[in-house]
């Protein structure tokens, strides 16, 4: 098991909590997928800029694009105010969404009713 240094571990609030991550893509700025770290995930993602979650469907560690090769290389890990909630930038390598869109927000909801 990979751990988390301190001093990084120390900006969390919660390092045994679910850590929700929104990624956004380090050119655009478009926001890409919100998935969930852990502290494990979020060591293992500092030491290799490889991004890695903590997939809650499959209940284990899950390297993004290790399966598809949609990688994500990470550029830079900020933490909330709140030290509930990470922002990843990334180079998005392929699409971000298992569907095979480019962000997992494709889906738009009409305002007003209409």
């Amino acid at each position: 098991m990979t751990t988390l240094d301190p001093a990084v571990q120390s900006l969390l609030k919660d390092p045994t909590a679910l850590i929700p991550t929104i990624v956004q893509d380090f050119t655009s700025n478009e926001v890409l997928m919100l998935a969930y770290m852990t502290a494990e995930s979020l060591a293992l993602t500092l030491s290799s800029g490889k991004a890695t979650y903590w997939s809650r469907s499959r209940n284990e560690l899950w390297i993004k694009g290790a399966t598809s090769g949609h990688f994500q290389k990470v550029h830079s890990i900020a933490v909330d105010c709140d030290g509930d909630a990470l922002l990843i930038m990334v180079t998005q390598i392929g699409v971000a969404c298992h569907t095979g869109n480019a962000t997992c927000f494709h889906r738009p909801v009409a305002m007003g009713g209409q």
